[in-house]
């Protein structure tokens, strides 16, 4: 670029076409002033001579012009002319000068684009820039479109986090009239949110206000965490989400004010402050059924309503009624019926009557559905989160949960639901545009545990399988003491309904951790999900698995050595789990509950019913900063055949404070003093998890916590009776004895995955239990 002239785009050309305009202004003005010329209103022209051009043909020109010889023009004429040519956006300068019988059009045309690079930049590459950017080789240049690329990139970087990077467009010019364009970038730092406050906020903290924004402060881990980066178009975002909180806890008056950001001194960070109004929280008061239509009884939709007084007000509950009301109206065959909340404020208790009027609504029905955008998703993926089908009638309340569960499904980046009036004034045609995103991954991780050692994991997952929503995964792992594999597929939707059809296989080789004796796995697995509630579902399955047990040590209790030998499983079960955190009505609150049972003995070699329970409710506390937990679990097996074996026993391992394989029966009198497991466990716990005081980012927390179980019973108990001995007169205790652990949590969400370590003390235990004072574990809840 050293030689070559270089300068700031456009500003030799916006010159020249002034100075153009002006000479073309002032010809005319003299023209019209000199003797004679006053009077002649018209001109005629025999020729039209076009000067200038060289890649452009003449007769493009003229058209653009629109004059044509021997056409009667006026100066008003000749202006409209010069203005066409000079709007067409491909000539630097125009000339229009009448020479008697002969009408001169000196043009010069903007060169030509030889090349685009782009300079300076380190965080953005190229190729990512040069997507952004309109202008293209060997297309004719435009300063205006050269102009509008330098701020397309600027806004690039904008959100890559850099407001202050800086896009300065230059010109090289070469020869045959071609120019290079080169973008040189300053980059600048990133732009960090050093501050998020809140003014006007009473009932929530800042602390806890900012977990709910997507924009984040920085910290010390600012080098991983990029959602600390200022971008103006994510405060918007950040507002809904404040509102949106707000009133899911019958805030109904919240505003946002405003949002201000401040300019560091250093001017390489942001102060951002969020002005808000919260109001006063409202619960629901007096909720009643009417009916504005004398066709329809609401006495008989009374059962489907599930608002009741004395409840948080939240727009999410008086729209799950609605939504309950019209289901039933369309059940009993009742078109055109739409629910319509009416509500009275009470603000001297600050309640919120409801009135849910069942009114006629406008006979208005579905044409069709258009779906765009869609290259690799097949349209039946995408019309079956539609309940609604052609020739349906209109219900925008059910094309906008459609709409959401379409989003809800991830394989779209964007997805928009619209309505257009249709062919006639009561049809409506449902647009339905979508970007798709990968939806694939490939991982490649690696775990630690204290008693299991260091773990590689290689995996693929795919959740939109060749385009058919299908859910498609295959993960292998190695250990210092293991070998896995797993396989799993799933057809969400067999035969177009809420039917899920899922088919597993695994495989797995292990010395059992701290065991003195080997396992081996593998099986196979189909199993049918469906719907029978809201919040209930009902999982069936067939397995069929082989299980061996080997190399059990010449030092190992007798009770082991005799369960050496592989055998065959075959087994039906079923799982009925309810979560009532799927409809989302309470925030604050959610409750699991999962019943699974197991009965082997449909052929294979293994008689039982394996019976589990897991029962888990959660709840924040404190103006929301303290989450309080309780999850209680049991399980048992009743042997229809035989005995159970090891690898069938439970070992409650999900208890803190202790060693793998920890508690429990075990075989004292063996020089190994192996771990055998029970037939029957119980377990509760207890957590409350809370701030630190740190900042957010850091996604660093605390929790204190409380374990009570025990694990029981065996078969066969070698050398004294199956229950109530002790261990001095026995070889195996297998009777009830409960385990307590108290301890303190540190939870870290990592980049990596949420981290928990544990610090805890046992404060029950018996002396043959092998207790642990510290553990890190990935993090999970129920």
């Amino acid at each position: 670029m050293g030689s070559a002239t270089s300068g700031r785009i456009g500003r030799f050309a916006t010159a020249t076409r002034q100075a153009a305009a002006f000479v073309f202004t002032i010809f005319m003005f003299v023209f019209l002033l000199v003797p004679g010329g006053a009077s002649a209103q018209t001109y005629q022209f025999n020729t039209i001579q076009v000067e200038g051009n060289q890649r452009i043909e003449s007769a493009t020109i003229q058209t653009y012009a629109g004059i044509a010889a021997g056409q009667p023009v006026d100066v008003a004429q000749l202006n409209d002319a010069y203005q066409r040519i000079l709007a067409s956006g491909l000539f630097e300068t125009v000339v229009i000068e009448p020479r008697g019988g002969t009408l001169y059009i000196e043009v010069e045309e903007y060169p030509t684009i030889n090349r685009i690079s782009i300079e300076g930049n380190k965080r953005l590459k190229d190729e990512d820039l040069l997507n952004v950017v309109s202008s293209q080789p060997r297309r004719v240049y435009s300063p205006a479109t050269v102009e509008a690329d330098a701020q397309l990139l600027a806004q690039a970087y904008n959100i890559a986090g850099r407001s202050a990077a800086s896009v300065t467009p230059k010109i090289i010019k070469r020869s045959d009239n071609r120019v290079d364009v080169v973008f040189e970038i300053a980059e600048g730092g990133v732009s960090e949110i050093e501050r998020l406050s809140f003014v006007g906020n009473r009932a929530f903290s800042d602390r806890r206000l900012r977990r709910v924004l997507e924009t984040k402060q920085a910290g010390y881990l600012r080098r991983f965490i990029r959602a600390d980066s200022f971008v103006q178009d994510r405060l918007e975002v950040d507002k809904q989400l404040l509102t949106d909180f707000y009133q899911s806890r019958g805030f109904v008056d919240f505003q946002v004010l405003s949002v201000t950001s401040e300019v560091s001194r250093e001017r390489d960070g942001y102060f951002v402050t969020f002005n808000i109004r919260e109001g006063q929280s409202f619960k629901i008061g007096e909720v009643t059924v009417v009916s504005d239509l004398p066709e329809v009884d609401a006495a008989a939709f009374v059962g489907a309503n599930k608002l009741r007084t004395g409840q948080t007000y939240s727009p999410t509950r008086v729209d799950n009624s609605v939504r309950r009301l019209e289901n039933k109206a369309l059940q009993d065959g009742l078109n055109f019926i739409r629910v319509d909340p009416r509500i009275t404020r009470n603000d001297r208790d600050l309640t919120l009557d409801i009135e849910l009027a069942l009114v006629r609504g406008p006979r208005i029905f579905v044409e069709r559905i258009d779906i765009e955008g869609n290259t690799t998703t097949l349209d039946r993926v995408i019309r079956r989160q539609f309940k609604t089908v052609e020739g349906d009638p209109f219900n925008p309340r059910e094309i906008r949960e459609s709409a959401e569960r379409i989003r809800a499904l991830g394989f779209f980046e964007e997805a928009e639901v619209n309505t257009r009036e249709g062919t006639a004034s009561d049809r409506v045609i449902v647009d339905v545009d979508v970007v798709e995103q990968p939806t694939g991954s490939l991982t490649l991780g690696a775990s630690y545990g204290i008693d299991s050692g260091l773990g590689l994991t290689l995996g693929f997952s795919e959740s939109n399988f060749l385009g058919r929503g299908q859910f498609f995964s295959l993960q292998v792992g190695s250990g210092s003491d293991n070998v896995s594999s797993a396989f799993r597929f799933s057809e969400p939707a067999l035969l177009g309904r809420d039917l899920a059809l899922g088919l597993s296989a695994f495989y797995k080789e292990t010395n059992y951790d701290n065991a003195f004796y080997d396992t081996l796995s593998l099986g196979i697995s189909p199993d049918i999900t469906f719907p029978i509630s809201e919040n209930g579902r009902l999982s069936l399955r067939y397995q069929w698995s082989r299980e061996d047990l080997s190399n059990v040590s010449a030092d190992s209790s007798a009770i082991l050595k005799a369960e050496e030998g592989s055998l065959d499983r075959s087994a039906i079960g079923y799982t009925y789990s309810y979560d009532s955190r799927r409809a989302g009505l309470n925030p604050n609150a959610g409750v699991v509950l999962r019943f699974r049972q197991d009965i082997a003995g449909f052929g294979g070699d293994a008689r039982y019913l394996r019976t589990e329970a897991l029962a888990g409710a959660e709840t924040k506390i404190l103006s929301e900063e303290v989450t309080v937990r309780a999850i209680f679990e049991g399980g048992m097996i009743n042997m229809q055949k035989g005995t159970s074996r090891a690898t069938d026993r439970f070992f409650l391992n999900r208890m803190r404070g202790f060693s793998t394989n920890g508690l429990g029966p075990r075989d004292l009198n063996a020089a190994n003093e192996d771990a055998l497991g029970g037939n029957m466990f119980a377990l509760a716990r207890f957590e409350a998890d809370f701030p630190l005081g740190l900042p957010e980012e850091y996604g660093i927390t605390g929790g204190l916590f409380m374990d009570v179980g025990s694990v029981w019973s065996l078969d066969n108990v070698a050398g004294g009776p199956q229950t109530g001995c002790t261990v001095a007169d026995c070889t195996v205790d297998d009777s009830l004895n409960l385990r307590a652990v108290i301890g303190f949590a540190l939870f870290w969400d990592t980049p990596i995955g949420p981290l928990r370590f544990n610090f805890t003390h046992a404060l029950k235990k018996e002396v043959y239990d092998k207790d642990r004072s510290f553990d890190l574990t990935i993090s999970t809840t129920f």
